[in-house]
């Protein structure tokens, strides 16, 4: 049986993202081993014989050119979509939120998403307004739609580092968005919040007696994000600081991959001008 990447990271790997393969998630390693040949024994918390029972799988694909170099954003995408394919629509709004609609003879979740509506049918994924929504953007509803609960949040705030398997997640959540946005905003609480409100923030900094400005942006119904800031004091002796912190509930909704692409997501939507 030849190993695509889904199949090598749903029931081969651990998907702890530990990072002791060198990479950050299980699923770039995946990557990497279905495509570019990397030893699968790079990953050191394999069962001996599942790990020779799966090279012995992989040196027939790669002898067969098999996904070699494979298009990996199509294929999460094509394994998100095989999730979603066997759930009904009319169960979509009890458990993610959302509403039912008549859209052009066809029956379509209509979800508030960021700062725009999604309409979500059997055939696929689009934006309200019409504007494209990217391969990721689709992963990234699909894989909601096929885990999320029917919990409400909790207003209980964590940052992500509270979360379970989130330990090689931290760096890139403080490296790829609360550093950037750190560096775009010491200094300017103002701009911060001017393009917050712009894609839906609304301003929570009452909560949090210490920040200079805390907002709360509803990423989906029952998915919000706090972004707190603290701003610089240079006569202290302080930098600015940002966190992202995330409703309890959320790992009942997405998966860590997911939270790391709404986080960068948000910081996208921050950043344009």
């Amino acid at each position: 049986m030849a190993l695509s990447v889904v199949d090598l990271y749903r029931d081969i790997l651990p998907q702890t993202n530990c990072g002791d393969c060198g990479y950050t998630t299980c699923i770039a390693f995946a990557g990497m081993v279905v495509s570019e040949k990397l030893p699968l024994e790079n990953c050191p918390h394999l069962d001996a014989e599942i790990l020779e029972k799966s090279k012995k799988e992989l040196e027939v694909q790669y002898s067969e050119g098999k996904w070699l170099k494979r298009d990996m954003a199509a294929d999460a995408l094509q394994w998100a979509r095989e999730r979603y394919a066997s759930m009904e629509i009319d169960s979509l709004p009890e458990r993610i939120g959302g509403t039912i609609i008549d859209h052009g003879g066809q029956k379509v979740l209509e979800l508030p998403y960021f700062n725009t509506t999604v309409l979500i049918s059997a055939d696929g994924i689009e934006k309200k307004d019409g504007s494209p929504v990217t391969r990721n953007e689709q992963t990234f509803l699909y894989i909601h739609m096929a885990q999320g609960g029917s919990d409400n949040p909790t207003g209980k705030w964590k940052s992500l580092k509270e979360f379970p398997n989130t330990v090689s997640k931290v760096v890139s959540m403080v490296s790829r968005v609360e550093n950037p946005l750190q560096e775009a905003f010491a200094g300017r609480v103002g701009e911060l919040r001017k393009r917050a409100e712009r894609i839906g923030g609304t301003d929570r900094s009452g909560d949090y007696d210490s920040a200079d400005l805390a907002l709360k942006f509803q990423v989906l119904p029952r998915v919000p994000v706090m972004l707190v800031l603290w701003d610089a004091e240079p006569e202290d002796g302080f930098g600015a600081d940002v966190k992202l912190l995330f409703d309890e509930t959320i790992t009942r909704h997405l998966d860590i991959e997911s939270i790391m692409f709404l986080s960068e997501r948000l910081k996208d939507l921050l950043l344009e001008k």
